[in-house]
């Protein structure tokens, strides 16, 4: 496939066109959740920062041969840009395998949800969307009330991994109007490999170099960071914002079904219901939204 041709082509209508974004940004919501189940079933074999790396190493390779990027004549800002989106990716992909460790997938992307959502709720001065507030809290609280199953050091990473992807989502959409096609995102994978790596002299490396390991981290680095990041900035040109936070909104749930099929990771009727509010809310105050939370300026 060519790297610079549009997945949506133009042969499509309008109508036709944002569907079929639509069923790539929720084909991304799948595929990174699968990764992850994937991930979490190596964690005895490899340590969540030596699979973090190993995926990241993977996608960068695979954006590299995928993207040919062409990184000549870009600006200060570009570049810096670029970095931050970097180390967003880096450390929310860094935390949230930490908390995976310690925590069922389904919690701990809920709770990484928060971060999303307070990016959705961010300057709003309408009464009506405390409403959107107040059923994020429910969920919480909701996840509390089985606080004997929750690791607080996981919950820790979990809320770090969210304020980081609050990150994630201004540096992508800036690194998007200013890089063409993927150049932006290798880039940012990129930053973030080089940011992790000092981490693999705190933990055991030695599984990194079974083959049967490699192939694995190989295909989560594929489902985890290329297919879902690639499928977003694709679909991000064709899909309302409002509509694609609203798709997103889906992801705490396909996470605890993604748990629960791929490592058996069982969630009590509580902390279902909070996966529930959590999405519910972070729809509800997308749709409020109906328009980015943050404007772009035009590149220099």
């Amino acid at each position: 496939m060519p790297p610079r041709m549009p997945l949506v082509s133009a042969r499509f209508s309008p109508q036709q066109s944002l569907g079929v974004a639509i069923a790539l940004v929720i084909a991304g919501i799948w595929s990174v959740q699968l990764g992850a189940g994937i991930a979490k079933t190596l964690f005895d074999e490899v340590s969540p920062t030596g699979m973090v790396w190993l995926r990241l190493a993977s996608s960068t390779l695979f954006l590299l041969a995928l993207a040919r990027p062409r990184l000549r004549g870009r600006t200060r800002e570009d570049w810096l840009v670029a970095i931050s989106f970097g180390v967003a990716l880096g450390t929310m992909n860094w935390a949230i395998y930490q908390s995976f460790s310690r925590i069922p997938i389904g919690i701990a992307v809920t709770i990484e949800f928060i971060g999303p959502l307070a990016v959705a709720l961010f300057g709003s001065r309408r009464a009506r969307d405390l409403v959107w507030v107040g059923l994020a809290g429910l969920g919480v609280v909701l996840l509390g009330a089985e606080r004997a199953d929750l690791d607080p050091v996981g919950v820790a990473f979990a809320v770090l991994a969210g304020a980081a992807w609050a990150g994630y989502i201004v540096f992508s959409a800036r690194t998007g109007s200013r890089w063409e096609g993927l150049d932006g995102l290798f880039v940012a994978s990129l930053v973030a490999l080089v940011l992790l790596s000092p981490g693999l002299l705190l933990t055991d490396a030695g599984p990194l170099g079974d083959p049967r390991i490699l192939l694995i981290g190989a295909a989560v680095g594929l489902l985890s960071s290329v297919v879902p990041y690639s499928l977003e900035l694709v679909a991000l040109r064709r899909v309302p914002p409002a509509t694609f936070g609203v798709l997103m909104s889906l992801e705490p749930a396909a996470a605890a079904m993604a748990g629960l099929a791929i490592v058996g990771e069982q969630l009590a009727l509580s902390q279902w219901a909070a996966v529930t509010c959590v999405v519910l809310a972070s729809a509800g105050a997308t749709r409020a939204a109906a328009r980015p939370a943050f404007t772009e300026p035009a590149p220099n």
